[in-house]
């Protein structure tokens, strides 16, 4: 599997996030932290699959809250990419794709429920 860095998720987020929108990282937070996150649940062999990577980048992102604005469009700009880095490319709705986000941020959904959402696209 090819994992995104902290560097890779900041590019992402300088991508897309907009000039008038607060730019950089909240204060007391760590996108470091995300990724050791995601790399703990490896070791211990809590990810099994892309599609559950990919949502832990996605749901971390977006509950975390690591920079100042568009925290859930860098957690579904990084999802994608972490997708598409592994050979899988989906065709999302925009705007069940938005509402997911949302879900995630507000803990509505968590990882494994973003994951199973995942699967179910790329077999459709």
């Amino acid at each position: 599997m090819i994992f995104l860095s902290a560097d890779d998720i900041i590019a992402i987020h300088e991508d897309v996030i907009e000039s008038n929108e607060l730019q950089g990282m909240a204060k007391h937070k760590s996108i470091e932290a995300v990724i050791a996150r995601i790399h703990n649940r490896m070791a211990y062999g809590m990810i099994v699959d892309i599609y559950e990577l990919a949502a832990c980048y996605a749901s971390y992102i977006a509950v975390g809250h690591v920079f100042h604005e568009a925290n859930k469009r860098t957690a579904f700009a990084s999802m994608d990419i972490c997708l598409v880095l592994n050979d899988i490319e989906l065709d999302f709705n925009t705007t069940e794709a938005g509402d997911m986000m949302i879900k995630t941020a507000q803990k509505i959904i968590d990882e494994s429920d973003l994951a199973e959402w995942l699967r179910k696209l790329h077999r459709e």
